[in-house]
């Protein structure tokens, strides 16, 4: 074989080599490497995940696990795992995948509303993030932060104000909380702490009282109204007398929070409860649940009227009767009773 032969397929030999490097280097990096039908495909990576971890996870939707590992050991990626959720797209090389998961983690939209307690709130923002309800409400109730913002463990549900919020899908509960205080602060800004100042109420006895309204009526209509109601009896010193606390004060005592009362009894009032307002004058200890921004709006803009009494109107669902004075209120309240017999709701 003479010096030429001998050249050629050296040369030959590294251009293959160079070829099988490229493709190689192409197949790794650069190759679409996804096996999912949908358009788009979402992962959820937790604090606590490996390489490994995460493999298992995206094995049915790659092409090549092997060629994933590959190109996230070669780019860093393997000893640098960054919790998230994080979207991939059809069609996406390892290069582009291993990109996203590394640096472009995406927002959740978090929404809660209307719950009645801690327990019940942490439960909701746990199905929409990573952390636990345990972890949250550890949070929620941390007596550092209770303390230095000025909440109970009774008052700290007016803290969090119902809407949606995006969040990052890893945030710390710790850092959730500090959110939803910051929130709060602009919330009540100095228009709304003015209002609040006029009415005689503090921003959590605000919450407190429309947490109130809330249970009484969906009326939007209605609830300035009703909040009138009920700054008139605080005025005059009277008991707000309100059912709705009577029914959280015997969910509360029976530990049942599931509990479906109608109508509530003589029996009922007797319960011992600093919430059952039949029996302690003023407001109870703090919100009875969550009340929507709007019934917040409605108690800082009651409506200024002489009545001192209502009940529902039995001609009109979801409407009150609104009075004066006992005699007339007695007259709507026999009205209602009546209705209610006549349907026979007797709990």
């Amino acid at each position: 074989m003479n010096r030429f032969k001998v050249v050629f397929l050296v040369a030959l030999f590294g251009v293959g080599i160079g070829v099988y490097f490229v493709l190689q280097f192409y197949r790794v990096f650069l190759w679409d490497n996804t096996a999912f039908a949908q358009p788009k495909l979402t992962v959820y990576i937790d604090r606590d995940d490996t390489i490994d971890s995460l493999l298992l996870d995206l094995a049915p939707s790659l092409k090549s696990t092997r060629n994933f590992l590959l190109a996230a050991q070669k780019k860093g990626y393997s000893t640098m795992i960054k919790s998230g959720k994080y979207i991939l797209s059809q069609g996406m090389s390892n290069n582009e995948m291993i990109n996203t998961l590394r640096s472009k983690a995406s927002v959740v939209q978090v929404t809660f509303n209307n719950q009645e307690r801690l327990e019940d709130l942490a439960g909701r923002i746990a199905a929409q993030i990573e952390a636990d309800s345990l972890s949250l409400l550890n949070a929620f109730q941390n007596a550092d932060f209770l303390r230095d913002k000025g909440f109970n463990t009774a008052t700290i549900l007016a803290l969090f104000l119902p809407n949606t919020y995006e969040f990052y899908w890893d945030v710390k509960p710790e850092d959730f909380v500090q959110r939803m205080w910051q929130n709060y602060q602009s919330f009540w800004n100095e228009s709304r702490l003015q209002k609040a100042r006029a009415i005689g109420l503090s921003p959590q006895e605000v919450s407190t009282l429309a947490a109130i309204v809330q249970k009484e009526s969906n009326q939007k209509a209605e609830q300035p109204r009703i909040a009138g109601v009920y700054l008139n009896r605080l005025k005059k010193g009277m008991k707000l007398q309100a059912d709705p606390t009577v029914i959280f004060a015997l969910k509360q005592k029976y530990q049942n929070f599931d509990l479906m009362i109608k109508r509530v009894l003589l029996k009922d009032l007797k319960v011992d409860s600093p919430y059952n307002t039949y029996k302690y004058k003023g407001l109870p200890p703090g919100p009875i649940t969550m009340p929507d921004l709007h019934v917040l709006e409605a108690v800082l803009n009651a409506e200024q009227h002489p009545y001192l009494y209502f009940v529902v109107n039995p001609q009109k669902a979801g409407f009150h009767l609104f009075a004066s004075t006992l005699r007339e209120h007695n007259r709507n309240k026999k009205k209602y009773t009546q209705w209610l017999n006549q349907r026979r709701v007797f709990r």
